[in-house]
């Protein structure tokens, strides 16, 4: 049987947001997730190829995953908003995915900017009592360069980090110290690849993102 691709436009803070829901290829679905794209303004799309991978190798696992572009990009509506704008427009797509699946765990991964974007939602999530917390992260190629800007030390979400081993965003002795910082559950798995895009490396992202703990 085919699996289900549903192509939509989501109401958020400033406009539509163009969007994609995907079920995966056998129909059996165990999880929802959510999957943040890179830098607007770096050229930064819900089609990024790492993006791409992250998506199928969730779907490999069994999630129905919800892509989507933040605001200004392609047929999305609106600007730039400068990351608190983009933790919004993700929100509103996470509400939507919720109300889609009600009864399904769900996950949040992100590429780069996108994964600062679902670490700064999980921290809320976490602290806002009563609200249902996603049951992992995935935040590939985390740009270490800028820091870490969010306060993950009480944070009991398991975090999965996926890594470049040649990153100039977030070299790898940056993101190491970094998740070694970090209270467990927590991992972090570097692939082989030529650059923060996984150059040469893709599938083994993928097979990587298909076989995290749940």
């Amino acid at each position: 049987m085919p699996r289900r691709i549903e192509s939509l436009f989501v109401d958020g803070p400033v406009g539509r947001l163009e969007t994609l829901i995907e079920e995966p290829e056998d129909g059996v679905i165990t999880e929802a997730a959510l999957v943040c794209h890179p830098h607007p303004l770096h050229g930064g799309t819900m089609h990024n190829k790492v993006v791409y991978r992250i998506a199928r190798g969730l779907r490999r696992s069994g999630s129905v995953v919800v892509r989507f572009n933040f605001r200004g990009v392609n047929l999305s509506e609106g600007t730039f908003g400068y990351g608190k704008g983009e933790i919004e427009d993700a929100r509103a797509v996470l509400g939507v995915l919720r109300q889609r699946y009600p009864d399904l765990p769900f996950s949040m991964a992100g590429f780069s900017f996108g994964s600062r974007v679902i670490l700064h939602i999980a921290k809320d999530l976490a602290e806002t009592p009563g609200a249902v917390r996603p049951v992992r992260l995935i935040p590939v190629g985390f740009p270490t360069v800028r820091g870490l800007d969010i306060d993950l030390a009480d944070c009991a979400i398991p975090r999965y980090f996926v890594h470049s081993t040649i990153d100039v965003f977030g070299p790898k002795d940056q993101i190491a110290e970094m998740v070694g910082q970090l209270q467990e559950p927590k991992s972090l798995t570097f692939i082989e690849a030529e650059d923060h895009f996984f150059a040469g490396a893709l599938p083994q992202l993928e097979d990587v993102i298909a076989n995290l703990p749940r």
